[in-house]
């Protein structure tokens, strides 16, 4: 039996008080919170429990297609009335364009997170309030606690919710004009959305001391969602309120809330302690089983950020069908949060960081099985767009990450049973792109070269497009692309040898022989001391300095000659290298952008023209330890993000940074490949 080596909780602290010199009450709107279900739903809001973003919300629940996530609850507003019948409202809801009134900051004296759990700890003249949220995994449920730690009671709590059923994307003024339809059965409570009776209704349970949930006739109002006004989305919208949620408290005892969309006989069978307890105890075991490195501090709460990425898709029935006709489960990697769903570039990357560093062998089998199926004409999906069931293929790399990932998979676990289902599949895909597949993407029989490229796509991981425009085209044959086929065809040389015959291998072999030597020859940048980022492009051959060079030797098989390497690694270093990442473009060229700021467009513009990008840490690790080989030296380039895991979504990593100090989080809060790469880097960068 495994040793288990994580009874203590993994905390996280915030303190906050009134005593602190200056408190800066924004620090309470720019931090924010996640937690998930396992299923693509979550729970997230700011600090202070104002809804900065479209996406936040207490309840936030993946339903089958068409309706995708819908945020079912945004928020409550939280007030306590004292023995003497003062009414004090402590939540952090009312948010006006000219005045911050965050009454929250007056009574939060500590946020922190328990094992990747909130609580939020309150003094309200003298009475101590402790609250938690969970969410049980696979559940669309939220269950939040309320209890009265200390203070002479009575007190009585109230908790007025606020609402508005819509898609998580949908912009935050879609209109509400109507009251949804209130229903009670004794303890069972549901809210039903009388315009589409497609939307499951959202069921309150209440459990505590003289409890109840009081209608008051309903209210409207409008918020401001402050984040999506910088982002230059619309900002202000409506929720609705029936009324309030009650319980009357003396020191010591809670009012538990249970929101769900589920059946009432799923939301029965977990008392919200027994709750609380199960979750707990499946995190523990998460952080069990993951590598030794990775079981204490910061990088113990990596091991929980990445299970949030981590879902079991409950909208694709038939992929569900398929799998568990072949004795299978589905698996699948949700890119980041609040807004990507599934990637198939970004899942091949962090398959290795978020699974198989994290001792989830199994779910990495699941994943790559589950992909397999989706490959058409040669390529993996791009992504899987909201709300529906078949993916879209516009990538030329995801493929070629998929070889990469099996690789991965290989070596950790020796499942040559997947090989064999899987290797049909890989032998198809090389085919398709010696013979051309979709949107360009071939092999130049001129050179052995891959090439990709159509109007109106953008095929590489700089992905960034505004309506028809499209940032960074890089039409041509694009040098990470080409690293990832020589890779690509090096594995499949082997796998074909041990499990195919010679006759493959070889020709995998010669194909592998004449990239590396047209690589070489056509992408060496002589007076920069680099490679070009695309050659044969729309307008030449490109020496923009990207950080995409540095997979020509950070993959398992390097394309790149090794007498090569320093040269570009030391030009990458001087020029690219930050804190938090790579910068996407070197700071000399005439579109390179310091901040990724404003609306799309604005922030498009920069995604990929100087942002830095977390996730790209990893790569370059891999390269510098090829040439220097000083683990210790490695690891220093990681050691940035531990004071990260405290700023913008406490306890996971950002997509993106500004390219210059302060370097700002931007982006997606909380994302699969940055989590994964730092995950993967400290192991590798640990003791042999």
């Amino acid at each position: 039996m495994k040793e288990h080596v994580t009874d203590e909780l993994i905390l996280n602290r915030m303190p906050w008080s009134r005593e602190h010199a200056n408190p800066d009450p924004v620090l309470l709107l720019t931090r924010e919170w996640l937690v998930t279900n396992g299923l693509g739903g979550f729970a997230s809001s700011s600090v202070s429990g104002a809804c900065t973003r479209r996406y936040h919300g207490l309840l936030v629940a993946n339903l089958p297609p068409p309706l995708g996530r819908f945020v079912m609850l945004s928020h409550f507003r939280e007030e306590l009335e004292l023995p003497d019948e003062t009414l004090i409202d402590f939540s952090g809801e009312e948010i006006s364009e000219d005045h911050l009134d965050l009454r929250v900051s007056q009574y939060l004296t500590e946020f922190r997170l328990e094992s990747g759990l909130p609580v939020w700890r309150y003094d309200i003249d003298g009475f101590i309030i402790e609250k938690r949220l969970v969410m049980p995994h696979l559940q669309n449920s939220t269950y939040l606690s309320y209890t009265l730690l200390s203070g002479h009671g009575p007190v009585r709590l109230r908790l007025r919710p606020s609402m508005h059923f819509r898609p998580h994307e949908s912009p935050v003024n879609e209109p509400l004009t109507h009251p949804y339809r209130i229903t009670a059965d004794g303890d069972r409570y549901e809210v039903c959305c009388p315009d589409d009776n497609r939307i499951p209704s959202l069921k309150f349970a209440l459990r505590g001391p003289k409890t109840g949930f009081v209608l008051d006739g309903g209210r409207f109002k409008s918020i401001l969602y402050r984040v999506e006004q910088s982002r230059g989305y619309e900002s202000r919208g409506p929720l609705w309120s029936p009324g309030y949620l009650r319980s009357t408290l003396r020191t010591g005892e809670t009012f538990h809330v249970v929101v769900s969309t589920e059946h009432w006989e799923s939301i029965h069978a977990l008392e919200p302690e027994e709750a609380a307890r199960r979750e707990l105890e499946r995190r523990r075991k998460l952080v069990d089983c993951a590598d030794p490195e990775l079981r204490k501090g910061w990088l113990a709460e990596l091991v929980l950020a990445a299970d949030q990425f981590i879902v079991t898709p409950n909208t694709r029935i038939a992929d569900v069908a398929r799998a568990h006709a072949s004795g299978d489960e589905v698996r699948t990697i949700f890119a980041g949060y609040h807004w990507f769903t599934d990637w198939g570039r970004d899942t091949m990357i962090s398959l290795e960081g978020l699974t198989l560093n994290t001792g989830r062998h199994i779910e990495a089998g699941y994943i790559l099985r589950t992909f397999g199926h989706y490959i058409c004409d040669g390529l993996l999906p791009n992504l899987f767009p909201e709300r529906e069931n078949k993916g879209l293929y516009h990538t030329a790399d995801a493929t070629m990450w998929y070889f990469h990932a099996i690789e991965r998979y290989l070596e950790r676990t020796g499942d040559r049973a997947t090989l064999r289902l899987l290797l049909p599949k890989l032998q198809a895909i090389i085919d398709h792109h010696l013979r051309g597949t979709r949107f360009g993407i071939a092999v130049d029989p001129a050179d052995g070269l891959l090439r990709q490229g159509e109007q109106g796509y953008q095929l590489t991981w700089m992905d960034a497009k505004v309506g028809d425009w499209v940032v960074t085209p890089r039409r041509g044959k694009a040098v990470e692309i080409n690293a990832l086929w020589y890779n690509a065809l090096m594995l499949m040389s082997r796998w074909s040898r041990e499990e195919a015959g010679d006759n493959e291998a070889d020709r995998m072999l010669e194909l592998a022989d004449r990239t590396r030597e047209s690589f070489n020859e056509r992408f060496w940048f002589e007076s920069g001391g680099s490679l070009y980022d695309v050659v044969d492009g729309e307008n030449g051959d490109d020496p923009s300095l990207r950080p995409n060079q540095i997979f020509s030797f950070s993959l398992s098989h390097p394309v790149l000659d090794r007498s090569r390497w320093k040269s570009v690694l030391d030009v990458v270093e001087r020029h690219l290298l930050t804190p938090f990442g790579l910068r996407s473009l070197g700071p000399a060229h005439l579109d390179y952008k310091k901040q990724y700021y404003g609306d799309l467009r604005a922030r498009d513009a920069a995604y990929h023209q100087g942002t830095v990008w977390g996730w790209l840490i990893g790569p370059f690790i891999d390269a510098w330890l090829r040439v220097h080989n000083d683990r210790d030296q490695a690891r220093r380039f990681l050691r940035g993000f531990a004071a990260h895991m405290g700023d913008a979504c406490i306890g996971s990593i950002s997509e993106v940074f500004d390219a210059e100090e302060p370097f700002v989080p931007r982006g997606c809060v909380a994302q699969a490949w940055s989590v994964a790469e730092l995950l993967r880097c400290w192991v590798k960068t640990g003791k042999e």
